[in-house]
């Protein structure tokens, strides 16, 4: 069994969304489906269609959160500190082609979100950029090509 990292942020934000599952939204959708029920006809009946594949979707979350809670690796970042990029990080990188600078956390797969500013541990930048320090250029495989990063800063927040 496989463990997957993961911030105690993003572990408690996990739990959060499987206990409003659990505790709201599969009561919400079995309401939803009693009275799209109480409409008639089940065949022609869109709003009962509708309902029973929401509820498949918010089952199969469930599921799925409830496979990984135990195979999760909790990693508490807030004490950890050091020069080199590591599980935690926040790092701050400049592509030396355009000048454009990036700040991202590197994080589990599970709660990572590029929007967000954070990124995959299993990702191609990440894996690029563990073991690095601040002042070191990294080449990351892009889908477009490979692309030069000069690592700025880093730190631990």
């Amino acid at each position: 069994m496989d463990r997957i990292p993961i911030t105690t942020e993003g572990y408690a934000t996990l739990k959060k969304e499987l206990e409003r599952l659990k505790s709201v939204d599969r009561k919400e959708i079995v309401l939803a489906i009693e009275e799209a029920r109480s409409h008639g006809d089940l065949s022609e009946n869109a709003e009962y269609d509708a309902a029973k594949e929401r509820q498949g979707m918010i089952e199969a979350r469930i599921a799925e959160l409830e496979s990984k809670m135990g195979r999760f690796q909790v990693i508490d970042t807030s004490s950890l500190s050091g020069e080199k990029i590591v599980f935690g990080a926040t790092v701050v990188i400049e592509n030396v082609e355009t000048s454009e600078k990036k700040k991202y956390k590197i994080v589990g797969p599970d709660e990572a979100n590029i929007s967000k500013g954070t990124v995959s541990i299993m990702s191609p930048l990440a894996r690029a950029l563990v073991n690095k320090k601040a002042g070191d250029d990294v080449i990351v495989q892009a889908p477009g090509g490979d692309i030069e990063y000069e690592i700025i800063e880093v730190h631990f927040n």
